[in-house]
């Protein structure tokens, strides 16, 4: 398939996913051509699953993912040439971190954070993960970004921040909070594993799947039987998310046992 035929079967009438993945289609192209490596801006895991979609498509060419850390939401795609492997590419040779410092009891969020690094110029596809902490952020971006970042960044809301560099390898990473759920379906539906999952009724949860809110694995699904698998990712907006660990096999009644973790950090 030539560009056009695979943007027309992977976006369907979405222009801004065909822009998103023409984009994609360019760096492939140009870590082909030139034999250097090429990478993407920051994705989203929906932009993620879509991209990986795309490079199946594709025939599988070579490629990773990375967000500067193991587990990262949100990572950027990289192309490498014939000639380089895996383990010799350098992610700091793209990404970077920058240590935001704030006073003691300051009360930011995520969404703080990220407001003041935008309101400096910075585009969101050059933003990675924030991670917070109890005084401070540590903000994860591309080599590009990061002089701005630390000329521009001094405040966040109403209080100062001091930013200084930091390598990946020193990001402080906490696992997520999350709640654990153990319960019994009638079956393994989409809507019947979400009710469980966001603690609502099955049928305001197929209601939420009819209405395109809700994605299976980063992907968007309207169907409420669509059959959900161990490891699956349900996501819903304004709920959140939450992951199938585990399918406990029957119950005496004859219902399927599982267990969720439900993010609620």
């Amino acid at each position: 398939m030539n560009k056009t035929e695979l943007l027309n079967r992977c976006c369907g009438g979405d222009s801004d996913l065909r822009i998103l993945l023409g984009r994609v289609l360019d760096k492939l192209e140009q870590a082909e051509k030139r034999n250097t490596p090429a990478h993407t801006a920051f994705l989203s895991p929906a932009e993620r699953a879509a991209v990986e979609d795309l490079l199946a498509a594709c025939g599988h060419p070579r490629h990773l993912f990375s967000g500067g850390y193991e587990g990262a939401e949100r990572t950027m795609c990289a192309f490498l040439p014939d000639w380089q492997e895996e383990a010799d590419w350098d992610v700091g040779e793209v990404l970077c971190a920058v240590q935001c410092t704030f006073p003691k009891g300051a009360e930011l969020t995520h969404r703080d954070v990220l407001g003041s690094v935008m309101g400096i110029g910075i585009t969101r596809e050059k933003v990675g993960d924030i991670l917070m902490g109890d005084e401070g952020a540590q903000i994860i971006v591309l080599q590009e970004a990061q002089p701005i970042v630390l000329a521009q960044l001094d405040k966040a809301g109403r209080y100062p921040l001091k930013c200084r560099t930091l390598a990946l390898d020193g990001l402080t990473v906490r696992p997520p909070e999350v709640k654990t759920i153990r319960d019994t379906v009638a079956t393994l539906r989409l809507d019947a594993v979400a009710a469980s999952g966001f603690s609502i009724g099955r049928s305001k949860a197929a209601a939420l799947i009819a209405s395109g809110r809700m994605q299976l694995n980063h992907r968007e699904c309207v169907k409420p039987d669509k059959p959900v698998a161990e490891g699956d990712v349900l996501s819903c907006r304004g709920l959140g998310k939450c992951v199938v660990k585990e399918i406990l096999g029957e119950s005496r009644k004859g219902r399927t046992m599982i267990l969720l973790e439900r993010y609620i950090g």
